[in-house]
């Protein structure tokens, strides 16, 4: 088993497993190898090397000390603060990974009504049908309309990864 550290073009990563790494280039070459968050086919491999776990803390350094190459990071009480290197790498990762989390719960308490979404809301709206949390796809318009009805919307967009069931 191959496991490779990945990235899109947008800087998304993640991990891929292979049986081989002729599996991996085969995939990569017939489009069956996507960024699980925006479904993009231009993956990269990223250099990876075996970890040795050790004990550090991560390093945040005040902006005027920093390096403008590195990630700006506003902490809570407002203070600016720049992640470097791999510690900017792994926050990211984190974030990804919290906001996945975060899509598959609301994914899983809520029923897919598809395209009538719209429909559907206004049913629940109206006490025509049960109340419940739904999903579903709406036009802007449509959910303009919503929003002028009293009808509380939120619009958020499904990564990939979450419209097929993940091993």
């Amino acid at each position: 088993m191959k496991v490779y550290n990945l990235s899109c073009h947008l800087d998304h990563h993640f991990e891929g497993w292979f049986a081989s790494e002729a599996d991996a280039l085969s995939q990569q070459e017939t489009g069956l190898l996507t960024c699980p968050v925006c479904d993009s086919k231009e993956i990269v491999r990223l250099p990876s090397a075996p970890r040795i776990a050790k004990h550090s803390k991560q390093e945040l350094v005040p902006v005027n000390q920093a390096s403008h190459q590195s990630g700006d990071l506003r902490t809570a009480n407002g203070q600016s603060m720049v992640l470097t290197g791999s510690e900017h790498a792994h926050l990211q990762a984190q974030v990804q990974a919290t906001v996945m989390k975060a899509m598959r719960e609301l994914i899983n308490k809520t029923e897919d009504v598809g395209h009538d979404f719209a429909e559907e809301a206004r049913k629940i709206h109206y006490q025509e049908a049960p109340e419940r949390s739904i999903r579903g796809h709406a036009t802007v318009d449509e959910t303009a309309e919503l929003r002028e009805e009293g009808i509380e919307v939120v619009s958020l967009p499904v990564f990939p990864a979450l419209k097929d069931t993940l091993q």
